[in-house]
């Protein structure tokens, strides 16, 4: 018979273990082994120890799915959010969480305080709070209630138009909850409502220095690692099976917590109106138009090589210090150019390694494009641990880039200007006959760098800067 559950011979044996298995002496090390014969059992109680209340191994660290559940439920009758749908995905949330990052929780408006306008995105806007109290942690077994996160920051997002929100919209926030455990992903706190509009609106960690595309002319740490984490975050998404379909700097959120900066990757597959019906859900096509693989651009589905594509003029981006396009029109004349194999170009020299990474994550094929758990081992080897022809190729290009004239006007500010409808926030996509995806020279990328974007070979100091609003 199966072992589904630790019995209380066994527990009796091992109730004066230490809490931590790294502490176990070898003689208990092989007890365990021998007692708890189911793997999942035995791993859980290695990892996370037992609960305190039931008695059986927790499921993640100070949690135990079963008893927070009955927590959980007797605290439904108290709260709701004015909308079955929410009220069921938080309370679904709450029940099947087997760790303290899987579940959601409805914090009331009036918890917040000093809340701080941010910026305006494709379908919502972005502000700054404090969150007094109501982001729980675990079960304190001694006060037999919640420990919870006081005086903390947070964002919130709200929804444009949310407080009709449909259940198609609630089934993307689902997949956001598997991703709240990685380190490169924006964690989803919970929902609150906004008390005069009555739209929803989503609480997520804070990032303290905004977007990627805000911050490329003051990365205090290299492309390379730059692109390392990216990718990395990138591949987190893609291991789960997931597709972040809106992948673009403005999404890709900068933190520093003294002494490190970390990159986070946030609206995994939010990228659409809160208020959208099943029949435009599934065919209308939503992004930023630079980003946007030609072929989801002609109405096939995103798939996961959709988001290499985005990657790829991230790639071009970091390097550049400036976003793809800025001083063309984001219209149909562009997505039909995009689809013929126009692609950015690079201001400055960059080793060729990059020119060719970046030429196979943009190439019209998907099935050409790398994967990102690839380019998230490229990167790291490329940033941590570069071989002697690597460092030759950087070194290079550094040289050749400072022996130029625009290098040596040290107090020059790096600036640009952006066009009136080159526009950096998600919208919908809706183009009409746009031509089949082909590469520049209708063959393999060898003459792909012909049709770079003339907009980008540019002396890069004489440049002027407007301000465009981010889709955080």
């Amino acid at each position: 018979m199966e072992q589904e559950y630790l019995s209380e011979d066994i527990i009796e044996q091992i109730k004066d273990f230490p809490f931590y298995f790294q502490h176990f002496t070898k003689e208990q090390k092989l007890l365990i082994d021998k007692l708890i014969i189911n793997e999942e059992l035995k791993s859980r109680y290695k990892n996370y120890g037992l609960c305190i209340e039931c008695r059986q191994p927790n499921t993640g660290s100070n949690w135990c799915q079963s008893c927070n559940a009955k927590h959980f439920q007797q605290d439904f009758k108290n709260w709701t959010s004015g909308n079955p749908d929410v009220d069921k995905l938080i309370q679904e949330s709450q029940l099947n969480a087997k760790s303290e990052d899987e579940k959601l929780i409805w914090i009331e408006y009036d918890r917040f305080e000093n809340i701080k306008y941010i910026a305006k995105g494709g379908f919502g806007t972005i502000s700054k709070a404090i969150c007094k109290e109501g982001i729980i942690a675990n079960w304190n077994y001694e006060t037999n209630q919640w420990n919870k996160y006081s005086d903390f920051t947070v964002a919130l997002k709200h929804l444009n138009n949310s407080k009709d929100i449909t259940l198609e919209f609630l089934n993307e926030i689902i997949p956001h909850l598997r991703m709240n455990k990685y380190e490169h992903t924006i964690k989803l706190y919970g929902i609150t409502k906004d008390l005069n509009t009555n739209d929803f609106i989503m609480v997520i960690e804070y990032a303290n220095e905004g977007s990627l595309r805000q911050m490329l002319d003051k990365l205090s740490y290299g492309e390379l690692y730059i692109l390392s984490e990216i990718a990395s975050g990138l591949n987190d998404i893609h291991k789960e099976g997931l597709i972040h379909q809106d992948f673009h700097s403005g999404n890709i959120l900068y933190s520093f917590v003294n002494p490190a900066d970390f990159v986070f990757i946030a609206d995994l597959g939010l990228c659409r109106p809160a208020n959208e019906k099943s029949v435009q859900h599934n065919k209308n096509v939503y992004g930023v138009l630079p980003y946007v693989a030609p072929e989801v651009l002609r109405g096939k589905e995103y798939t996961q090589a959709s988001d290499i594509y985005s990657f790829g003029i991230i790639i071009n981006e970091v390097f550049n210090g400036i976003p793809p396009y800025h001083d063309m029109a984001h219209d149909e004349f562009l997505a039909i150019r995009i689809c013929q194999g126009f692609r950015p170009g690079f201001t400055i020299k960059v080793p060729q390694l990059i020119e060719d990474i970046f030429k196979q994550c943009v190439d019209a094929n998907p099935l050409k494009r790398p994967t990102a758990e690839y380019l998230k081992v490229l990167f790291s080897k490329w940033n941590y641990a570069a071989d002697s022809e690597t460092e030759k190729q950087f070194s290079e290009a550094a040289k050749f880039n400072k022996e130029q004239p625009s290098s040596t006007n040290n107090s020059t500010e790096l600036t640009y200007t952006t066009h009136p409808q080159a526009i950096y926030t998600s919208r919908l996509l809706k183009f009409n006959n746009l031509p089949e995806p082909t590469n520049a020279d209708n063959t393999d990328n060898d003459c792909l760098e012909e049709d770079y974007s003339e907009s980008t070979k540019i002396d890069f100091t004489k440049l002027n800067i407007s301000n465009s609003q981010d889709n955080i």
